[in-house]
């Protein structure tokens, strides 16, 4: 007679059982590995988050700077654009551009929101030239929407051009160059 037993599980009853899967204790574990790696990861996503919407903030000063160059080229009489929405406009909307929309940058800069960054162009400093005005200079601000949380410094540049200044406290006393 050929039993399926091993010598020590002849009796059923002293048998035991190996558990097939995990323990609860071992499933505690667990969780709590994670969660601690979770709790040291969440810091330095939020700093790469800040840092990405730093980058798309300077990117984006350096973006309308070049529009305001293309603008001026393209309408002389008028000089630089004072409004973000007039450098905007729908490419796809079929009529050619205008001095009050341009479509030389994006819908969502041209709103003056982007990536956590509220954008504007203020000190605009203008001649009139035959009763006409034309903007001569500018200055353009891009300010954290939520200081420590959306980006830690402010971004501004003017009409020159080069390399956006910064503000440490996020505002716009722009006096430090990136480097």
């Amino acid at each position: 007679m050929n039993r399926k037993y091993s010598l020590s599980c002849r009796n059923r009853a002293r048998c035991s059982i190996l558990p097939n899967g995990f323990t609860l204790m071992e499933l505690l574990i667990v969780i709590a590995i994670i969660l601690i790696l979770m709790l040291m990861a969440i810091p330095t996503i939020g700093v790469m988050k800040i840092h990405a919407n730093e980058v798309s903030a300077i990117n984006s000063v350096q973006a309308i700077i070049k529009a305001e160059i293309q603008y001026e080229t393209s309408y002389p009489a008028n000089g630089y654009a004072c409004t973000l929405s007039a450098l905007g406009g729908d490419p796809s909307s079929g009529s050619p551009p205008t001095p009050t929309s341009a479509e030389l940058i994006q819908a969502d800069l041209a709103s003056g929101y982007k990536s956590g960054y509220i954008f504007s162009l203020t000190n605009c400093s203008k001649v009139t030239v035959n009763g006409t005005d034309r903007i001569t200079g500018f200055e353009v601000t891009a300010v954290p929407e939520a200081i420590g949380k959306t980006g830690n410094r402010g971004f501004c540049s003017d009409q020159n051009g080069g390399s956006p200044k910064y503000d440490a406290a996020g505002g716009t006393n722009c006096t430090q160059l990136l480097q």
